[in-house]
């Protein structure tokens, strides 16, 4: 799990790393592409298409919509903020398919202390954009940097919600995930077309390896490595190591980029991390305390 976390907390390093040879969504469209491929050759060998006649195709189609905003504002986050912010920002993502999922299923209602992190984790959000917010335009794209990758942490929030509201919930993961990938890949490519993105490519060894560290590597092997977790070990104890996943994001954009890191957005990082902790991580202290069933 930790190595999971440290390949997802990459991501955002690899793509603005290459992003001078291959503009930030044209990347996620051609990683999307790859990752559906071999996903779909997966399926074909496995037989996995079955979960076609389970009426999925609606909630498929809203979940790859969402999947393509996620990626889409974490592409044009990446011009304006870092990619530290973008992987601490993105992961509020449980904060919004918790509030999400209080509101559609019942089974799902917040506790007390999942609400006091979620007043938390936006408290740390404010600090952080209040740090960003100076006089200066530098400081300004930042803001609104910061601002689209919350608006991804949102949409991949509301993945969730449709996953699991929908008949996605009984369909196999490798389907599910099929929808996401090629329905951003039709997306964002076309995105890439009508913004003349194709048109100003250059095939440098980072590019290349940035396309498919993330197509084979991340939205294929690693994905397919959560699934194969989930089926193991209780998803609440797993979601607890993933909070490792922006630490590695910030600290690799740190060492790799060259990114700095502002007092304000280390003390709003911890609150935005403690938060999702909070939300994320009740059921996983309710079953250590002896207060709900494992």
């Amino acid at each position: 799990m930790l190595g999971l976390c440290a390949l997802w907390g990459m991501q955002q390093v690899a793509i603005k790393l290459a992003a001078h040879d291959v503009a930030p969504i044209l990347q996620a469209a051609l990683r999307s592409g790859v990752a559906a491929l071999l996903v779909g050759l997966l399926m074909t060998w496995r037989g996995g298409w079955e979960g076609l006649r389970q009426g999925t195709l609606r909630g498929g189609l809203l979940a790859g919509v969402l999947f393509s905003a996620e990626f889409l504002l974490i592409a044009l986050a990446l011009t304006y903020t870092s990619a530290g912010h973008v992987a601490v920002f993105l992961y509020t993502a449980p904060v919004f398919s918790a509030l999400g999922l209080h509101l559609l299923l019942p089974g799902e209602r917040l506790r007390p202390l999942q609400w006091l992190g979620i007043a938390v984790c936006f408290g740390g959000i404010a600090l952080a954009f209040i740090g960003g917010a100076s006089h200066t335009q530098l400081d300004a794209r930042t803001l609104l940097g910061d601002a689209l990758a919350v608006g991804a942490g949102l949409a991949w929030g509301l993945t969730t919600v449709v996953v699991r509201g929908s008949r996605l919930s009984e369909a196999p993961p490798s389907l599910t995930l099929f929808y996401q990938l090629a329905l951003c890949f039709v997306l964002l490519m076309g995105v890439a077309l009508a913004t003349g993105q194709t048109e100003h490519v250059t095939l440098t060894p980072i590019a290349v390896g940035s396309v498919l560290f993330q197509g084979i590597g991340i939205s294929f092997a690693s994905y397919l490595a959560w699934f194969w977790l989930l089926r193991r070990y209780l998803a609440s104890n797993l979601a607890v190591f993933s909070f490792m996943t922006p630490l590695f994001g910030v600290s690799m954009g740190v060492l790799i980029l060259n990114e700095p890191l502002t007092t304000s957005f280390v003390a709003g990082a911890a609150l935005v991390l403690a938060g999702i902790g909070l939300v994320s991580g009740e059921a996983w202290l309710r079953r250590r305390l002896g207060t709900a069933p494992t």
